[in-house]
């Protein structure tokens, strides 16, 4: 047999190269990695947070049941920022899903009052439905107390945040975190203490510790509202913080509690609560954040 030429060897050299290439890709799965030493075809890793989950779970607390938005004093979750079906809000779950499987794969849990306490239960509830991202947005009761000295301690907050994402995780370990940071309460007392129906409304126990004797500015009621405020930003600390130890949970940076919410996005009962125009805005906030390349 002759033996063959050096451009012979040349050429079989690079269809073996070529053949072995395409096995390395194709023959295992093209989740998988090629033989040792082809760098080119090595897998690229699984990205940790998908932009476009196919059911939402809402938790939380009246912001996320639409308090007020509506009618006085009254949940309204079809304009919940979350899961709300309605075109004047353009909810996070109808942004995401469209608004016809937004209605069959969105759940609402939140509850009007609840604490970042409740958010345990609240997530054990949600769980059941196996949902692919949970949207969290609690703490504003946790500083709305009778007195600053009511107020939920920051340990016990971080605690029970941790608590609740625990329960998410024994169960749903690789569903998706998106956490609302807590608003800047001591703005919407600024905004509202405009409007005397609004302090009337309040006077009926609406977030008393920053919100009572609405127009005082002596140093004693500087002091509480300080106080309220700094609690609030401790709060938004400990949500950042829990967060960003889980690799599949996503904090807003703050945009929540930095977003300077007027008196069209506040309730035209309380001027406290997010509007319906409010609540559209907290919804592009999420959808922003939710469905950008990099928290």
């Amino acid at each position: 047999m002759r033996k063959p030429s050096h451009r012979s060897r040349t050429v079989l050299a690079a269809v073996a190269a070529t053949v072995l290439g395409v096995a390395g890709c194709d023959a295992v799965g093209g989740n998988s990695a090629g033989p040792t030493g082809t760098k080119a075809h090595s897998a690229k890793p699984t990205p940790a947070w998908d932009v476009s989950p196919r059911s939402i779970a809402a938790v939380g607390d009246s912001i996320t049941r639409g308090f007020d938005a509506c009618t006085v004093l009254s949940d309204c979750p079809e304009v919940s920022w979350a899961t709300g079906s309605s075109a004047k809000v353009d909810s996070l779950a109808v942004r995401l899903l469209g608004k016809a499987q937004a209605a069959e794969r969105s759940w609402n849990y939140a509850v009007t009052g609840a604490r970042m306490a409740d958010l345990p239960g609240q997530l054990a509830q949600a769980v059941t439905r196996r949902p692919q991202l949970v949207t969290v947005m609690a703490g504003a009761n946790d500083a709305c107390r009778a007195s600053t000295a009511a107020m939920t301690s920051v340990e016990s907050f971080r605690a029970d945040f941790e608590d609740a994402l625990g329960i998410l995780r024994k169960s749903l370990p690789k569903t998706q975190v998106y956490v609302a940071s807590v608003p800047n309460l001591k703005r919407l007392w600024s905004e509202g203490r405009t409007n005397p129906l609004g302090k009337q409304v309040w006077k009926l126990g609406i977030c008393p510790s920053m919100l009572a004797d609405a127009d005082a500015l002596d140093s004693a009621a500087t002091l509480r509202r300080d106080t309220v405020q700094k609690r609030v930003e401790a709060y938004n600390k400990v949500l950042e913080e829990v967060c960003a130890k889980d690799r599949r949970c996503r904090f807003d940076g703050g945009a929540v509690y930095d977003y300077r919410f007027g008196t069209s996005q506040l309730s035209q009962w309380d001027w406290f609560h997010p509007s319906v125009n409010g609540q559209a805005r907290l919804a592009e906030i999420a959808y922003r954040k939710v469905t950008a390349d990099k928290a």
